[in-house]
């Protein structure tokens, strides 16, 4: 579990950077490109890995669709939150928790016992209950397009991210390299195409914030695939437990740092979310 607590750590942290770059008015497409191109570097720096076993590969499929995915979705992410706002891209995103569990049940052959299934629909209730606000805000038909893209795309990322963890042929940190040199690759095309047609500047500041957005990213990613390869027979409970998590500091940081305000189902979203990570570790520790 120490795997999924510094990944769950690394996670917010990063969506911690991602709040303050929005406050700043950092450019969000160029540092998430400079991120990318700073997790290569410490890729290389640290595991130094090695592309000699890459021609005899038949995993290009899972390299490239996590390689487009991962920008591609955080773009329509930032779309969503600018079209229905944060509380209902929340919702999208950890909903899309549904997919992979799904996946793990049907695709990776998991047996799932009566308290990982408790632990479960626990887990979605306290999704629903954390994430409730009261809001005016209209929603046109037209803006449900970016939330549903989040919901599926972050879900198919789960699924990759678990199929690149049981890659037996290539050690898993060059899977993560390819898989950084891929979206960074499909990023720096964005960024080129705005400076050539939108004439968007180039700014150190947000190089800079990409480094630091690089930094935590990478470790999230890095420690992910290391719980998906420590627990390889539980997938649902690093699925599970992981948006968990993420909702529970995540909600702490905002009570404490930004001061945010949480209703009563929210708190009570806060407690199952707490009750459901409990539930889905005991069915793996006893198998009940």
């Amino acid at each position: 579990m120490i795997y999924l607590l510094i990944s769950i750590f690394c996670s917010v942290t990063v969506g911690v950077l991602l709040k303050f770059a929005k406050r700043y008015k950092i450019n969000i497409l160029q540092a998430v490109t400079w991120n990318y191109l700073f997790a290569i570097g410490l890729s290389i720096f640290f595991f130094k890995p090695s592309f000699k076993d890459l021609a005899s590969t038949s995993h290009y499929d899972i390299y490239l669709g996590l390689g487009i995915l991962l920008p591609l979705i955080f773009w329509f992410l930032a779309g969503s939150i600018r079209n229905i706002g944060i509380a209902r891209t929340d919702i999208a995103q950890r909903l899309s928790l549904f997919i992979p569990i799904l996946a793990s049940y049907f695709l990776f052959k998991e047996h799932f016992t009566i308290t990982k299934i408790c632990g479960l629909a626990i887990g979605f209730v306290a999704i629903f209950f954390t994430l409730h606000k009261k809001t005016t805000q209209r929603i046109t038909i037209g803006s449900w397009f970016y939330p549903l893209v989040v919901f599926v795309g972050f879900g198919i990322i789960d699924i990759l991210f678990k199929q690149v963890a049981q890659i037996k042929s290539i050690p898993y940190t060059t899977s993560l390299t390819i898989v950084f040199i891929l979206a960074f690759t499909i990023s720096i095309v964005a960024i080129l195409y705005f400076r050539a047609f939108k004439n968007q500047k180039l700014e150190l500041v947000n190089f800079l914030c990409g480094c630091v957005l690089g930094f935590f990213n990478f470790f999230n990613i890095l420690f992910y695939l290391k719980a998906h390869g420590a627990m390889a027979q539980n997938p649902s409970t690093v699925f599970a437990s992981m948006n968990m998590g993420v909702i529970i500091l995540g909600s702490l940081i905002g009570i404490f740092v930004f001061k945010e305000k949480l209703n009563k189902l929210n708190y009570w979203g806060l407690f199952l979310a707490l009750a459901a990570i409990i539930l889905i570790t005991l069915s793996k520790i006893y198998a009940i």
